[in-house]
């Protein structure tokens, strides 16, 4: 390939990308912001299709501005290279907004107070990460498009799981195995994660006892992981008859990611492990009639917290000795996006929403069981996008 050659710096359709700015826009205007100055590279990916380094600036009217450092070869509309934020004043023609949104959810101290040098001190300086967060949680047909097909291929390795194991295997053996069939179908590997609270490879394969073990974050199933700088997952625990393996691994093969989990047994498990996941089935048939525009995402969380108490199965749902406080969460370019199904959420469900359910449960020294899939909010209520078999699935 000629290193001459130039790329356009918008991957996205016109219309497409139309789409979002607007939605942007319409955003900005509700919390008085002027312009908006993007960093953040999931959003940088949302707005061009791509990832490069560098600013975004998209005023209330007018065209955007690529402001790029690197990669060097970049070029179309609106595109023009720096090699520090210090010289984007100069190409707006001394016409500074009145208030800029930055992402000061995602920028750290350093950055912030740099960015905020640039305009002087007559401009007003707005927290503008809600505004992206919210635009990135309703998907366009084109996204949609993009999610479908992960689910479809993440579908794919699923099936795959059960032929994978081997006798006497560990839970990282098989982890291993699954992560290769994964990338052979096309899995990008990446694992975006909004913020610094959350750390994961590849995602989760639990088995036995480790899945009661309490992690650093809010997860429902942590594990102890190989090492204490990343203590989350699986630890080689080998596989053992009577216990359950939960599979939670990465969905994104588009850029935009489904999360699906399904539960794997060896041997014979407990009555309890049985009616848990059998529980965790429930929830989801009740949750996708119930979610539809409008509906509040607490409500979501109370209907399922409701069922679990039905079944007396509280002390077990969403861990043992330590619960995560959520069974839900918006799902797209990153693992934690908007709406989330948690008690004191204040989201509710739109049309083009893409959100997982993951009503889980840890049966002591039986391991993990229950279900999550990938939806998108319908007017006729959840349809599911991970068409995986539910059931607990043996090994053998």
């Amino acid at each position: 390939m000629n290193s001459e050659i130039k790329q356009q710096t918008v991957l996205l359709p016109h219309e497409e990308q139309s789409k979002r700015i607007d939605c942007i826009r319409s955003l900005m205007s509700k919390q008085n912001i002027s312009a908006i100055l993007i960093c953040d590279k999931a959003n940088i990916y949302y707005l061009t299709g791509r990832v490069f380094t560098g600013y975004i600036y998209i005023p209330l009217t007018g065209i955007p501005i690529y402001f790029v450092r690197r990669p060097v070869e970049l070029e179309g509309d609106g595109t023009i290279y720096i090699h520090k934020p210090e010289l984007i004043p100069n190409s707006l023609d001394g016409k500074y907004p009145e208030s800029i949104g930055l992402e000061f959810d995602t920028l750290c101290y350093s950055q912030a107070q740099r960015l905020m040098s640039i305009f002087g001190a007559d401009v007003k300086y707005i927290n503008a990460s809600s505004v992206m967060r919210t635009a990135r949680s309703i998907k366009t047909d084109y996204e949609l498009e993009l999610i479908k097909l992960s689910g479809v291929k993440q579908t794919n390795v699923y099936a795959h799981i059960p032929r994978l194991y081997k006798n006497g295997m560990t839970d990282l053996e098989l982890q291993v195995e699954i992560e290769r069939c994964s990338r052979l179908e096309g899995c990008l590997g990446q694992f975006r994660i909004s913020g610094d609270s959350m750390e994961l490879f590849m995602g989760n394969v639990l088995t036995g006892e480790n899945a009661d073990t309490p992690c650093p974050y809010d997860f429902a199933m942590g594990g102890g992981g190989l090492d204490p700088s990343i203590p989350v997952g699986a630890d080689e625990t080998i596989i053992a008859n009577g216990q359950s393996v939960m599979v939670d691994v990465n969905g994104n093969y588009t850029g935009y990611m489904t999360d699906m989990t399904r539960s794997y047994y060896l041997g014979n498990l407990n009555d309890e492990a049985i009616r848990a996941h059998q529980c965790s089935i429930d929830i989801c048939r009740a949750l996708e009639s119930l979610g539809k525009p409008g509906t509040e995402a607490k409500f979501l969380y109370e209907e399922a917290e409701r069922i679990v108490r039905q079944h007396n199965l509280e002390k077990y749902f969403m861990g043992h000795r330590q619960h995560a406080s959520f069974i839900g969460h918006g799902v797209g370019i990153e693992i934690n996006e908007l709406p989330v199904i948690a008690p004191r959420s204040r989201d509710i469900l739109q049309c083009g929403n893409v959100l997982a359910l993951e009503p889980k449960f840890v049966i002591p020294k039986v391991g993990a069981v229950g279900i999550e899939n990938t939806y998108v909010v319908t007017e006729q209520g959840l349809k599911c996008l991970t068409n995986a078999p539910e059931q607990l699935i043996s090994l053998i």
